[in-house]
């Protein structure tokens, strides 16, 4: 009798696709980079200290346990999800307080968001059904760490997060120093490409909070750089781009799926 694996996202889905192209990540990475730094619940990634010192490195490891998530096995990525859990318990104890629901709700639903702002600003504009499907797949993992309140669906999630977005971002002093941050471990010129990577994919509620002007100067490049990978080019202008210390990472992002 043939095996079949049991995966936690099926071999075909659009979350492969999307999370097993590196192009799709990074931008994934770079929205989700400035919701943190205007999320309210920031702070708690401030108490362990590793956010200011690394945030590139911790934004990172958030893309990475994802996914390890989309690419495991169902047992597999169950104990990478109790590991994400079990990580934050640990950090609760040592501040004796607890990371509020919501908090961990936004992390979600910033991973479901980008995930598909970035394919459709890469691709093309995703069906009901896969957007449906995205939603399906962080809808489990927030299952499987016992978060409360998940909207059921797609369509109801959307509302919730125009209510997160409104009542759960504010530029704070975090905000600044995350951004100064930002800037010295990526340089002047990579983190002006960050800024208008964020514009692409940012929500307007984000973009009016941070001050980002409306003007997007990669967008008319979004094109080009789709025929530079088309030629087999794009790892080149990934190594000009990245610091170096992300480079073998980013290219591990792209997988076979």
């Amino acid at each position: 009798m043939e095996h079949t694996t049991d995966f936690f996202v099926t071999r075909h889905s659009i979350v492969r696709t999307i999370w097993g192209n590196a192009d799709a990540v990074l931008f994934i990475f770079a929205g989700a980079s400035a919701e943190f730094a205007l999320n309210k619940a920031v702070d708690w990634l401030y108490f362990t200290g590793r956010l200011p010192a690394d945030p590139l490195g911790r934004l990172f490891s958030t893309v990475n346990y994802a996914g390890m998530i989309v690419f495991s096995e169902t047992a597999q990525a169950n104990a990478a999800i109790d590991k994400i859990t079990s990580i934050h318990s640990v950090v609760e104890q040592q501040r004796d307080s607890k990371i509020p629901d919501w908090a961990y709700r936004d992390v979600l639903y910033m991973l479901i968001f980008y995930s598909i702002a970035s394919f459709e600003l890469l691709q093309r504009k995703m069906t009901t059904a896969e957007k449906n499907e995205v939603y399906d797949v962080f809808y489990r993992v927030g299952i499987r760490m016992g978060l409360k309140a998940l909207p059921k669906d797609y369509a109801t999630w959307v509302a919730d997060r125009e209510l997160h977005l409104f009542n759960d971002l504010v530029k704070s002093s975090h905000t600044t120093d995350l951004y100064r941050q930002y800037k010295k471990h990526l340089g002047s010129i990579r983190f002006f490409l960050l800024l208008e990577s964020q514009k692409m994919v940012l929500p307007p509620t984000a973009k009016d909070l941070l001050g980002l002007k409306k003007n997007q100067w990669l967008k008319p490049i979004v094109p080009v750089y789709r025929l530079i990978k088309y030629l087999h080019g794009d790892r080149l202008v990934k190594a000009i781009l990245l610091p170096k210390k992300y480079r073998q990472q980013v290219n591990a992002l792209d997988r076979d799926h």
